[in-house]
């Protein structure tokens, strides 16, 4: 017969999951409010919880976020879309090349969600002045998005997690790539 405690923290766990997926509720508070519930029914200790917070992760992606949002603000996104798309003189495959191109470098200094985030609004932009169907455009942005983001250890967060458990820094993680 399984313990109360297994049984309190499967009932959590499938009810939390029943709430995301219906996205009734948002699933930061699903989320946050799971994880009050085991601790507040001794499932799981608050030390142990807070142990197992990853701050290396959670810092580089707000400074992250921190430097797109100001980056962002300077136009410096917009201008390379509209750099190049002069650049090719808006053929439309030549187009296709380099924004995938500018996201995939971007994705590898950035985390991949951020850039898709900043790229995709401006890639709307000019698919709709240029008059061509946007979709080979978001689809080769985000394929390029996640080849970038797991080219280097803050592309993508699981790769901030998995350099930050084994302790591999910037070139480690390149070097161990292969």
């Amino acid at each position: 017969m399984m313990e109360t405690a297994t049984i309190v923290a499967i009932v959590i766990f499938v009810v939390a999951y029943a709430l995301i997926i219906s996205e009734k509720v948002h699933r930061t508070i699903v989320g946050l409010f799971g994880a009050m519930l085991m601790i507040l029914f001794g499932i799981i200790d608050q030390e142990v919880a807070v142990h197992h917070i990853d701050f290396n992760t959670l810092g580089l992606l707000m400074g992250m976020m921190i430097i797109v949002n100001i980056t962002s603000e300077t136009g410096l996104f917009n201008f390379l879309a509209i750099w190049a798309a002069q650049k090719v003189k808006a053929q439309p495959i030549a187009l296709l090349v380099v924004l995938s191109t500018i996201t995939m470098v971007c994705s590898a200094l950035l985390d991949n969600v951020t850039t898709v985030l900043l790229t995709v609004p401006i890639t709307f932009s000019i698919t709709s002045q240029l008059k061509v169907d946007v979709m080979p455009y978001l689809i080769s942005q985000i394929l390029a998005s996640n080849i970038g983001g797991t080219a280097t250890l803050i592309g993508d967060p699981p790769n901030i997690m998995i350099g930050s458990a084994v302790g591999l820094d910037f070139m480690a993680f390149i070097e161990n790539l292969t």
